[in-house]
């Protein structure tokens, strides 16, 4: 299968990691859950991780890549506080104060 289009995810977070098995098929995310999210990749659609923090979707379908590309970032969307979570590797979290003290 050539890949046309790429969609590169980065997980931030002190624990989390992602990993591919079965030539792309399936994907489990270590999100800081109780359990490990598992998540089975459409036809259309490969998945590598090149770093246990960096996860590379790719296919010939563009819609379908970023289709599933929202749906992994969709497991833990990036917070404003501290910037944890699943984020595009061109996203800019926009980081809120936290509460001041007196």
């Amino acid at each position: 299968m050539e890949a046309k289009f790429f969609r590169f995810l980065k997980i931030v977070g002190v624990g989390f990691k992602a990993r591919a098995e079965s030539e792309g098929r399936l994907l489990f995310l270590k999100l800081g859950y109780s359990h490990e999210v598992e998540l089975t990749v459409p036809p259309a659609v490969r998945v590598f991780c090149f770093k246990p923090n960096i996860v590379c979707c790719t296919g010939i379908d563009k819609g379908r890549v970023h289709q599933f590309a929202a749906a992994v970032r969709s497991c833990k969307p990036p917070e404003v506080y501290k910037g944890k979570g699943i984020m595009y590797i061109d996203e800019v979290i926009k980081k809120k104060q936290g509460k001041k003290s007196k």
